[in-house]
């Protein structure tokens, strides 16, 4: 659930429990002491994934106690809206020690040693190309999804886990998706409505804003706008549905109230499960 609060300080992120401590020697797909790319493990641990469902499967490159396997995989992906699991490729989930990029352009790697802090990444994807002779549809996409979960806190990796899956869906949303999306941020910009709900859209929407009011309800810039912004309220909404958290506005944030509109409209656009709920006053009412 998602709770609105009042902060002076900076917005963020929610504490929920720290993560587990068990960890251990890489599995055969890995060599503990040559890192990796994660391009070259997509191919690789593809035909190792474990299903959690008939749309998710997972690989831990080190072990994972069963009793963690609830919070890390079965928890976020059963709180995902069945509206919006249709709209996703199917996932493949990697639990990784530790995502590294040696340099700005290099690719990622997973690595069993802790790089340092500028070249930590804690999530990347890898999106399969589409089957020669294939349909373009849905039903030949696949994303391999990697993250950082060593000395990180399970609050933290959900958030990634949901940033991940929301980036998926905001490059392949439907028109009609689109098109409430937007006539929503019109309104706003309309009301000169400060902030954003993170850092993403947050610059995108101050370089919009210097341009001139009539050019920022349309183009290319504002599609921009729109996507990240899509983005960042749907992995907040994700995030809600599954476990308690604080959304403390500070001076970057958007109002909470229409925060709390964005996220009513991604309740009808995508319900929540059965048992699960957006606000806190959802489940008063069953």
């Amino acid at each position: 659930m998602v709770e609105l609060r009042q902060r002076k300080s900076s917005p963020e992120k929610q504490q929920i429990q720290k993560m587990p401590s068990v960890n251990g020697r890489s599995r055969r797909a890995a060599d503990e002491t040559t890192p990796a790319t994660v391009d070259e493990l997509a191919r690789r641990l593809r035909p190792l994934l474990s299903p959690i469902d008939a749309r998710f499967s997972w690989h831990a490159m080190s072990p994972l106690a069963e009793e963690d396997q609830k919070q890390y995989l079965t928890d976020p992906v059963t709180a995902l809206p069945p509206t919006l699991r249709l709209l996703l490729p199917r996932i493949g989930i990697v639990l990784a020690p530790y995502l590294e990029r040696s340099a700005p352009k290099s690719p990622v790697s997973v690595v069993y040693k802790k790089p340092a802090e500028a070249r930590l990444v804690l999530s990347t994807r890898v999106l399969s190309e589409k089957p020669s002779g294939k349909s373009a549809g849905r039903e030949n996409d696949f994303a391999m999804l990697f993250f950082t979960i060593k000395d990180e806190q399970v609050a933290d990796y959900h958030y990634f886990f949901y940033d991940e899956l929301a980036a998926l869906l905001s490059q392949t949303w439907p028109d009609s998706v689109q098109e409430i999306w937007h006539r929503l941020l019109r309104e706003e910009l309309s009301a000169e409505v400060h902030g954003e709900v993170d850092e993403r859209s947050w610059h995108l929407k101050q370089a919009l804003l210097r341009r001139p009011m009539a050019a920022r309800k349309d183009g290319k810039p504002f599609r921009d706008y729109a996507r990240e912004s899509f983005r960042d309220t749907l992995t907040l909404f994700l995030h809600g549905i599954c476990c308690d958290i604080d959304v403390e506005t500070g001076p970057r944030q958007i109002p909470s109230r229409y925060l709390r509109k964005r996220l009513e409209q991604l309740k009808k656009l995508f319900p929540p499960p059965e048992d699960h709920a957006v606000f806190p006053e959802d489940l008063t009412r069953r």
